[in-house]
This record gives structure tokens, C-alpha cells and sequence, in this order.
């Protein structure tokens, strides 16, 4: 609309020429919005039964206190992740401070001294590196503990190598670890579909071996979730994509009973388990969020789709592409040089609702090999499902875009991206 145009020219001062750009992009890729909305309404009806079925009242968003003993919001917060995620029992907790976390209580629960995990995934995200015992030696690791470790790198195409994968399964295996998103890099998220396949080839060497999926960025991408296809457990942060914006803070962990019970054990200590955890009034924004989630992962996928046809067009290296099958909220653009990568995630802070005033800069963040530039003005501090932009300081020099709780905030990231390039003469 002109009045729309007009606002951005006038009053946020936006090159005209970025501005259609962005435009003529959008227009191109109105036809993928459609297919995007099939799967979010799919998954809203799926989350809104799930809330029924589990007979969800206003009594659940009550306080309780001490050791959270019979908190029954708490145990139907549960319930609804398991419906949702189709599995036996769910761990969805404030307590859970972050996605790693949430998968390190998995790894520290299920793995025992001279178990053997095997990552099918290539190296996982960078903040597992010490929790595994990949770097520093970190006392408290899984290699301290005596759990060894194997990961088999993708092949040239980006596939999974389930040759190598299946060459290298012992009598040792407990555990498979699959990292769906991209992480910091340069491949398209695991398809629903390319889970099943590792799951399958797998279960028929040994169907006791343990499936792991780190499922952060991934939630309501897709119809089925690695749960549907016979993932035994997974986990995830609330503050990405299944929070929806309105969770301040957790993680979440689904899976089988017998594993959930073992993590429980991590979590609190044997004998307690899930029968303890405050949830310190937080149960109403974690069901509100989850409701809406479906909604805000579909307007950040269809700012990613955005970002990646703009780049595109501008002729940059992208990952995905717009029009590709997507099973992360990630968008990878190669920039090519420090300098462009500081200006885009600029501009990415100066169109954010908080902190827009802030300059973000690279830092040497705990548990990263290289500085990292984050940009991220947002209602709930480190959210990854609002807008944002990160990238490690290291060439080839990627910017990784996400988020946005409604598409125009999404879209003003982008503008705001290229504007900021194009005043430095990065563009």
C-alpha cells in the first residue's frame, strides 16, 4: 500500500531503491506464503486439540509454591507437549535455562561411562563442543565421565552420510545424535523425511540404539515432527520457536517414558525427578505461547524466505533457497567479509521495537571459537524466535538471520539489513 510506502520512506527514512527491491522480491514469492500457511493451520489445529484433549482450564495457570509438589499445571503443561509431539511423556520446565541445557540433561541422563554416542550430523553446535569433550577438556564432560564419541561428517552434498553412519555403529552405540537446524553451518536443515530415513537404517542394525534430535529452530516446520518418525527422544528451547514469543524462559524435552524418568533424575535428583520444579507462576505464558506458536514460526519463516530472495537477487550465496523445502527458521546469506557482516546485523538491531539505540558488536561469548556479533532487540532477552541476526567472525564471513514474531517486523529486519550495507558502501 502507499500509505505503507510512504510511512517507511518519510518517517523511518528508507532508500527508495532498497524498498522496492524488498518489494519486487515479495511479490515474486507470494506463492510460497500459500504453502506455508497449510502447515501452520495443520499445526494450530494440532496444538489446540492436544489442549482440549488434555482438558486445559484457568485453575492450571494458578501459582504454587515451595517444592512443587502436585502442581497441576504444571503436569498438564506437560501432557499438552506430549500430545503435541506424540510421545510418552514431556519434561517442560522454567529450570531448563537454555536449548543446551535441555540437551545436555538428555546427554548427562541417558549416557553412562563407556556407552558410545555417535553424532550423525557432523560437529553439533558450538556450545555442546565442551559438554561432549571435543574442546577444552572441561571437567565435567561426557569425555571425563568416560563416554567416547564419534561423528560422521555430511558428504559433499550436505546429506547425511548413512554409509558411514552405519559402518560405524558398535556393540558400544547407545546413542545417535542428530542436530536438525543448520547451526553456524552452511547446509539445509534435516527434512522430517531425511530423520526417518537415519532412524530406519538404524533401528534395523539395532533397535535398541538411542535417537537423540536437538529439535531447537525445527518446532512447526513441517507437519510431523522426528517424534512422528520414531526419534526416542528430543528437546528444545522455549524461547525459540514452541514459546511463540510470550515464554520467558525453559526448555522442553520429549520422548519415551523410560528416558524422560532417567533425565528427571539429572534434572532434580534419583528419587524426586518430575515430582519437584516450581514453575514460579510462568504456566500461562508457556500454554499462550505454545497456542500461538504455529501463527509467529510461520510469519518468521516467511521473513526468512524474504531475506533469502532479496540476497539472492542481489547475487550473494544463500542457504536455503527461497523456494526450497525449509525445516529451520535459519537463513544463511555468505557476505563475504567481516565488514558486511557487521553492517547488516546493524541494521538488523536498529529495527528492533527494543534496543534499536544499541550497537552491537563482536565478543568473545563463552563456549564459541571465534567472536560472535549477535543483534537482538528483543521483549525476552536471547529469544530466537524474535527477530535476530548472529554470525562467528570467521570466513567465509555468514550471517545468520531468524526470527520476527509477525512478518513486517521480519521484513523491516530486512530493509533495514540493506540499508545499513548500503550506507558503508557494502551493498
Amino acid at each position: 500500500m502507499e500509505i505503507t510506502k510512504s510511512l517507511l520512506l518519510n518517517t523511518f527514512n528508507l532508500n527508495e531503491k532498497i524498498t522496492e527491491l524488498v518489494e519486487n522480491a515479495e511479490d515474486e514469492i507470494i506463492q510460497e506464503f500459500r504453502k506455508l500457511n497449510e502447515v501452520k493451520s495443520y499445526n494450530q489445529f494440532k496444538v489446540l486439540k492436544a489442549m482440549q484433549d488434555c482438558r486445559l482450564s484457568d485453575t492450571h495457570f494458578n501459582w504454587n509454591t515451595g517444592y512443587g509438589y502436585n502442581d497441576s499445571g504444571r503436569e498438564t503443561l506437560e501432557k499438552v507437549y506430549s500430545k503435541v509431539f506424540n510421545t510418552e511423556d514431556a519434561i517442560v520446565r522454567p529450570i531448563i535455562v537454555n536449548g543446551t541445557h535441555a540437551l545436555t540433561l538428555c546427554l548427562t541422563g541417558i549416557l553412562r561411562p563407556g556407552d558410545e554416542m555417535i553424532s550423525a550430523t557432523g560437529k553439533p553446535y558450538d556450545t555442546l563442543e565442551e559438554v561432549i569433550g571435543i574442546k577444552n577438556e572441561n571437567k565435567s564432560s561426557l569425555k571425563e565421565f568416560g563416554v567416547q564419541y564419534k561423528q560422521i561428517e555430511f558428504l559433499p552434498s550436505g546429506l547425511v552420510d548413512i554409509k558411514s553412519l552405519i559402518s560405524n555403529i558398535t556393540d558400544k552405540t547407545k546413542m545417535v545424535y542428530i542436530q536438525r537446524s543448520t547451526g553456524y553451518g552452511w547446509r539445509k536443515a534435516l527434512t522430517i523425511d531425511g530423520i526417518k530415513e537415519i532412524v530406519d537404517r538404524v533401528k534395523e542394525i539395532n533397535k535398541n540404539i538411542i535417537i537423540m534430535v536437538d529439535n531447537c529452530y525445527g518446532e512447526f516446520l513441517e507437519a510431523e515432527e522426528p517424534t512422528d518418525v520414531g526419534v526416542d527422544i528430543m528437546a528444545g528451547s522455549l524461547i525459540k520457536n514452541p514459546g511463540g514469543g510470550l515464554a520467558l524462559t525453559g526448555g522442553y524435552i520429549v520422548g519415551k517414558s523410560k528416558l524422560i524418568d532417567l533425565i528427571s533424575y539429572r534434572m532434580t535428583s534419583p528419587g524426586i525427578g518430575k515430582e519437584c520444579g516450581l514453575t514460579f507462576g510462568l504456566t500461562r505464558s508457556m500454554f499462550q505461547g505454545l497456542f500461538i506458536a504455529p501463527q509467529v514460526v510461520t510469519e518468521a519463516l516467511k521473513g526468512a524466505l524474504l531475506c533469502a530472495r532479496v540476497f539472492e537477487k542481489l547475487g550473494y550465496e544463500i542457504c536455503p533457497k527461497f523456494n526450497d523445502k525449509r525445516s529451520d527458521i535459519i537463513q544463511a546469506i555468505k557476505l563475504g567479509s567481516p565488514e558486511k557482516v557487521i553492517a547488516f546485523c546493524e541494521g538488523i538491531q536498529a529495527a528492533a521495537p527494543v534496543d534499536s539505540f544499541v550497537t552491537p558488536i563482536p565478543w568473545d561469548m563463552p563456549g564459541y571459537d571465534s567472536p560472535v556479533i549477535m543483534a537482538a532487540g528483543a521483549f525476552v532477552q536471547g529469544s530466537s524466535i524474535e527477530l535476530s541476526a548472529d554470525a562467528p567472525i570467521k570466513e567465509p564471513y555468514i550471517a545468520y538471520f531468524q526470527g520476527g514474531l509477525t512478518y513486517e517486523h521480519a521484513k523491516f529486519g530486512v530493509l533495514k539489513g540493506l540499508q545499513s550495507m548500503e550506507e558503508k558502501g557494502l551493498l
